[in-house]
């Protein structure tokens, strides 16, 4: 795997913590909720961003469906204040049973 650059890192790590902050609200204000993870392409960045929240089941998943833009704008709003602006929320954020591993 080719090393990262200085930028990479720098929006590595300003994603990691705007996760990690959305991760924590989501533990606290959604029942169900397992982890939350992301994926990128540097290249493509910030438009290949995808954020997912892991739900452990159907019925968690199907109680949080309704608040998704809520929280597609919650994470907006993280990576806005990092610096980071994406031109659609919608397409960044997504409600899933998957874990990382399927």
């Amino acid at each position: 795997m080719k090393k990262l650059s200085k930028v990479q890192l720098k929006q590595q790590a300003a994603v990691l913590d705007a996760v990690t902050k959305l991760e924590q609200q989501s533990l606290a204000d959604l029942p169900g909720v397992v982890q939350c993870w992301f994926s990128l392409e540097y290249e493509a960045f910030p438009g290949s961003l995808l954020v997912r929240l892991q739900f452990a089941d159907e019925a968690g998943l199907a109680a949080a469906q309704p608040q998704l833009l809520i929280w597609q704008k919650r994470l907006s709003g993280l990576l806005l204040k990092k610096g980071i602006v994406l031109k659609d929320m919608r397409k960044h954020l997504v409600f899933t049973l998957n874990s990382p591993d399927d």
